[in-house]
Parts: structure tokens; C-alpha cells; sequence
């Protein structure tokens, strides 16, 4: 017996069928795993566990009995039966349809875990990892749909059916078919060169068709994006149906910094406190890792109705701009209260018959702007770095 085992042995062909006969047992395990678990909650747990160590030990001893049965081992003649009987089984059609069905299951659990494992998740955002994370989803949909597909026509061979002519009446049905279904076919094609040109990814910021949804992308597929709106509502846009996409968190982003003061206040004054406080924001060690370059303050950009504006501009990383602005405007507004410069509120003039009277909206505090003894350096709570509402219109 000994020197009949180590003559099988050493045929490369045996241990090939016996590594085969081990994923087909672990398939078949699985399947049955599966199938134990959907009788969770409706028999004892005792009894589960029973039935699972059971089925493992089945599955074991058919490895065994079939393994005994390859190397041709007649010396065992209960294990050797036994795996005759398997072998004959699994070449009869209810065997191959549950090894097919045992099969796609694992290698649907399989695509899922290998890119868990070999695209971990990664809060930071940069280009990489937007990329990496669209083309992970991508490729596991399409993982799937082949699963699917080749286990479909594994089955029908299995069942008898003639899979080659049944392939070709699919073909000519799918051209029929197809011509009714080019909004889906452009959908595909948009989908396609949105993820070869980068156009954008899951977990930008975009807005679609100049204004009409924004949000941000928490899907993208061959078909179709998914955008998360600030409110939560999720908009699912077909890719055919998208023709211009504005993104806001694509390698660099840009806080635009206003304030608008009164035309009584001193503007050189102005300027220099919004130098002051745009440069102290630029050197706070925690806002610091944010800018791209030093701010830029570009002075006063119009002489509106109400005020003068004041801008300044900030290149910041991508997704940063909403917390950046945030915390600029609640510096801006102690800082300007503590120089004495008042922020405009609503004036305007009405006239009644030949002369105009003029009414001014005032305050009783004697004209001070604020507190003027805020820490405008410590803000009590972190800016949040969500978008802002007005993205959303």
C-alpha cells in the first residue's frame, strides 16, 4: 500500500486533481455556511453549532474519501467507495451545479476582500487616493458581472443547454436591443472616459450642469454617478446625461475672502486689518498645513450699494476652502470690531412727493461695532468642513 501511494504520488496529475477536490471542498463549505446561516434565529444556537462542526466534518471526510479514490488506494475499500460515488456524483448535473454555484459564491466573497486588502480605505484626500478608490469600485462591479455571467453559462452547460447557440440568438437580441438602449450605451461611453481623463472621482466636490445638483460623489460607475447632497438627499445622474461638471476639490482650491465696511470707515485702515488677519490665519500652526501660498490680498474689488468690498484670495488644499473661510470670517469680524470699523447694514433712501428723505437704520449702542475684547486667535469650536449651503443652489 505504501509503495502504491508513493507511486501516485509522484504524478504531477494527482496533485493537481487533489488541489482542485480542495477548492471544490471549500466552495461546497462555504455554500453550505451560507445556507446554515440563513437559519439564524429559527433553531437553537446549539443546534447550529452542531449542524456546522457536522457539515465540516462531512465535507472533510469527502475530501478524504475522494482523495483516497484518486491516489487509488482499494486497500481502503469504505473511503475508496465512497469516493467513487463522489467523483460520479459531482460529474452528474445536480453535482455541477452546486460546485458552479459553490464556486461563484466564493469568488464573489473573494473580489470583495482582495480589494479591501489591496485598496485599504484611506481618509486622506489627494488625487491618488480619489482615483484608487473610483477605479476599486469600478473593477469590482465588473469582477461581479463576469462572476455572474461565466457561472450562468457554466450552469446552462451543465443543465444540457447548448450555451454557443444560445449565445448567438443572445448577440442578435442584444443588437436589437441595443438600438433602443443608446442613452444607456452613451451613459457607458461618458463613464468610461470620465474615469480614463480623471474628470473627477468619489469624494470630490462637483456640480453638475452649471448649478442644477452638487454634492458630493459617494459612487461612480460606467453608468451612473451618485452625489450626496448637503441636506443627505442622494442624486443619482446618468453619466450620458451630464455636460458640464464644475469640481471643486481637484488638486487645489481657493477661499475667496471678502468683507464689505462702510464709506465713512478708513479703508488704508481696512486693508491693513485684513492684511493682518488673512498673514495671522497663514502663520496659526493649525491652519498653516492648508495654504499652498501666501495670501494674496488684492484690495478693493468694488464700491457696492451699501459698503466698499475688500478681497483677499487663499490657495488652499482641496476640500479645505469651507473651514479656511469659516474661521476667516470670524477673525475678520473681531478684528474689524476691535479697530472700530463698522460692517455695513442696510441704508436706503425713499421718496415721498418732490423731496427725498432719507432713513438710516441705527443702532442705540453709540455706534460701536462689538465687543472689542474677543481672542479672535482661539475660536471656540473648529470650523466645521462640510460645504457651504450656497454650493448647493
Amino acid at each position: 500500500m505504501l509503495e502504491i501511494l508513493l507511486v501516485q504520488l509522484s504524478k504531477p496529475s494527482v496533485w493537481l486533481w487533489l488541489a482542485i477536490a480542495l477548492v471544490i471542498s471549500y466552495a461546497v463549505h462555504r455554500f453550505g455556511r451560507l445556507l446554515l446561516r440563513a437559519l439564524r434565529g429559527q433553531i437553537d444556537p446549539r443546534m447550529l453549532k452542531a449542524l456546522r462542526w457536522l457539515w465540516l466534518l462531512v465535507v472533510v471526510v469527502g475530501y478524504v474519501a475522494y482523495a483516497t479514490y484518486k491516489i487509488y488506494l482499494p486497500n481502503i475499500p469504505v473511503l475508496f467507495a465512497l469516493g467513487q460515488n463522489i467523483a460520479e456524483g459531482f460529474r452528474n448535473t445536480a453535482g455541477q451545479a452546486v460546485v458552479i454555484v459553490a464556486l461563484a459564491l466564493i469568488a464573489w466573497r473573494m473580489v470583495g476582500t482582495f480589494s479591501e486588502r489591496i485598496v485599504p480605505g484611506n481618509d486622506e484626500f489627494n488625487r491618488r487616493n480619489v482615483r484608487v478608490q473610483t477605479l476599486k469600485g469600478v473593477v469590482e462591479s465588473t469582477l461581479k458581472v463576469i462572476i455572474i455571467i461565466i457561472s450562468l453559462i457554466a450552469g446552462l452547460q451543465a443543465l444540457g443547454v447548448n450555451a454557443t447557440s444560445l449565445l448567438a440568438g443572445v448577440s442578435v437580441l442584444g443588437l436589437a436591443v441595443g438600438f433602443g438602449a443608446q442613452s444607456l450605451i452613451k451613459d457607458v461611453f461618458t463613464g468610461f472616459f470620465i474615469l480614463l481623463e480623471d474628470q473627477y472621482g468619489v469624494g470630490d466636490v462637483i456640480t453638475v450642469n452649471s448649478g442644477l445638483l452638487s454634492g458630493n460623489v459617494e459612487r461612480l460607475n460606467l453608468r451612473v454617478t451618485a452625489l450626496r447632497a448637503l441636506d443627505g438627499t442622494v442624486h443619482i445622474v446618468p453619466n450620458g446625461q451630464i455636460n458640464t461638471v464644475s469640481v471643486s476639490s481637484k488638486d487645489w482650491s481657493r477661499v475667496v475672502a471678502t468683507v464689505d465696511v462702510t464709506y465713512q470707515a478708513n479703508i488704508n485702515e481696512a486693508l491693513r486689518v485684513l492684511k493682518a488677519v488673512s498673514d495671522e490665519i497663514y502663520a496659526d500652526g493649525e491652519w498653516r498645513r492648508y495654504f499652498l501660498e501666501e495670501p494674496e490680498i488684492q484690495g478693493v474689488t468694488q464700491l457696492a450699494p451699501d459698503g466698499v468690498t475688500l478681497r483677499a484670495l487663499f490657495k488652499v488644499l482641496p476640500k479645505s476652502q469651507y473651514a479656511i473661510g469659516r474661521e476667516f470670517n470670524r477673525r475678520i469680524k473681531i478684528a474689524m470690531d476691535q479697530a472700530g470699523i463698522e460692517i455695513p447694514f442696510p441704508q436706503r433712501s425713499l421718496n415721498f412727493g418732490g423731496a427725498p428723505i432719507e432713513i438710516r437704520l441705527t443702532r442705540d449702542d453709540g455706534g460701536e461695532s462689538g465687543p472689542t475684547d474677543q481672542d479672535r486667535t482661539r475660536s471656540p469650536i473648529k470650523p466645521s468642513e462640510t460645504r457651504d449651503p450656497e454650493d448647493e443652489d
